[in-house]
């Protein structure tokens, strides 16, 4: 009897421990969706103490630490949204994994903001309202504590749907909307609006135009060729020249303006050099490289991948540098107005800020990036390191002509644009050799057959609803930044 009574005792011990685990299991199931944003809590909140520390006891204090919130607020979109439009193609390429895209991004986006950000930001964003316009230092900052909080949340909700979208622009719809809630219609410059909503067009047809044309000479003088491997001895060391050239252009017109400012033409003349150096390099890594691989398309994607990786870390830091700036701008218009009481068109970013700025990003991307790098990367349309090479090519490239040519670009737009660019010439090029082969099969089955395979190459889903949030960005960002206005002014 003792033998069965302690049978059931460890059996009801057992049920126990069970229901123990099972209890901890749901927990920590339930507790791991709150993690990401209790971190993100976290480090708005830290932001927020290190405001009180510099600001606490000053004038206007309180504004300051709230909006320094608001900033890594904004700074943690940022990562979530814009950075995936970088590393995105690299890792639907299979050229890098989620893991090392989060680090070498992380640590590109941090180095560009830190080393090469500007040093000086527009606080009326680009001059799309008349400082002239504005009262007086308090409507001022509300007005730009209104453009920070709205741009933050459309940018959070953009990629809660999983759309990419400018933060720059977003930007600029929160300043534009509250400038008109504060001084009226007349305050904005609409021919500033038009050069930027120009760009919603003139971006992503330049981005994927370029993709398209440097997809078309890889598949025409590489992937077509009898002997592909001579063919890619040749062209990829050209390539990977084109490309360190851009890059070097690149960055030295928009990346370095905080360590030396460089006119376009220096920066072309370093373009060319760099262009060349790279070109020595890689001409022996190819050779070494392509020994012994087969002569077959899937052997070229070895040789397109650690160009790849750089350019993804290029794109990086040239973002970390360019586009930072932009999204602290509003606090850092905030923290001048709050400490010399008035206000200016353009105003110094104060480093705290720009360490906010640079470890929100991170955060971001290290907490909520993966959705959106999946998106880019994999949803819109396939990509191997072919293809992927000449999406952060063509990024790269479209900047230096707009800027050339004086054109408002958005490199969300760009990169994004660029993805699109080659699924789309995939589709054409499908559909030409196709018809250039004489297909013989029945019209029904035919058609049928070429639609499927066309919905495989972009998906038109990802492509509305991308196309649907670039057109709204900045009126809805406008009309949310003029409610929170009022808001603000009403209790104030």
């Amino acid at each position: 009897m003792s033998n069965t009574n302690e049978k059931s005792r460890w059996q009801a011990l057992d049920s126990d421990l069970h229901r123990i685990s099972r209890l901890e299991h749901a927990n920590v199931h339930v507790a791991r969706p709150l993690l990401a944003p209790g971190i993100a809590l976290a480090f708005i909140v830290m932001a927020g103490l290190i405001a009180a520390v510099l600001f606490g006891r000053a004038d206007g204090g309180l504004i300051v630490i709230a909006a320094a919130g608001f900033g890594a607020y904004m700074a943690i979109n940022i990562g979530a949204n814009d950075v995936a439009n970088n590393m995105g193609p690299a890792v639907g390429a299979n050229a890098l994994t989620m893991g090392g895209a989060i680090a070498i991004a992380a640590v590109a986006e941090s180095a560009g903001a830190l080393l090469a950000g500007g040093d000086v930001v527009s606080t009326i964003s680009k001059g799309i309202i008349d400082p002239a316009s504005v009262q007086n230092s308090n409507v001022f900052i509300w007005a730009m504590m209104a453009a920070l909080i709205s741009s933050a949340l459309w940018v959070n909700l953009a990629t809660w749907v999983g759309a990419p979208v400018s933060t720059t622009h977003s930007v600029v719809g929160g300043v534009m909307g509250a400038g008109i809630a504060a001084a009226g219609l007349s305050a904005v410059s609409w021919g500033t609006m038009s050069a930027i909503a120009a760009s919603w067009v003139i971006s992503p047809v330049l981005g994927g135009a370029i993709a398209a044309g440097f997809l078309a000479l890889i598949k025409a003088k590489i992937q077509y060729q009898d002997d592909k491997i001579a063919a890619a001895r040749r062209w990829v060391p050209i390539l990977v020249a084109v490309m360190a050239g851009a890059f070097a252009t690149y960055l030295s017109v928009k990346g370095l303006k905080r360590i030396v400012k460089i006119d376009l033409e220096i920066a072309l003349l370093i373009g060319l050099t760099s262009g060349f150096l790279a070109w020595a390099v890689t001409v022996p890594w190819v050779r070494r490289k392509s020994e012994g691989l087969e002569n077959r398309t899937k052997s070229l994607k070895t040789l397109f991948g650690l160009p790849l990786v750089i350019s993804a870390g290029f794109l990086s830091f040239a973002h970390g540098a360019n586009d930072v700036a932009n999204a602290v701008g509003p606090l850092a218009a905030i923290v001048h107005a709050a400490e010399f009481g008035d206000f200016a068109s353009k105003v110094t970013i104060p480093t705290w800020v720009m360490v906010i700025g640079a470890f929100g990003i991170s955060f971001g991307l290290f907490l909520f990036g993966p959705k959106l790098i999946r998106m880019v990367g994999s949803q819109i349309t396939k990509l191997n390191p072919m293809r992927a090479f000449c999406v952060a090519l063509s990024a790269a490239i479209t900047v230096i002509v707009a800027s050339w040519l004086g054109l408002p670009v958005s490199s969300t737009h760009i990169a994004v644009g660029a993805v699109f660019g080659v699924g789309f010439y995939r589709e054409w090029n499908q559909d030409r050799r196709r018809k250039k082969n004489n297909d013989l099969r029945p019209p029904e089955l035919r058609l049928a057959r070429e639609e499927q395979r066309r919905r495989k190459l972009v998906r038109r889903s990802h492509f509305m609803t991308i196309i649907a949030a670039w057109v709204i960005t900045v009126p809805a960002a406008a009309v949310m930044s003029a409610v929170i206005f009022w808001v603000l002014t009403a209790f104030t």
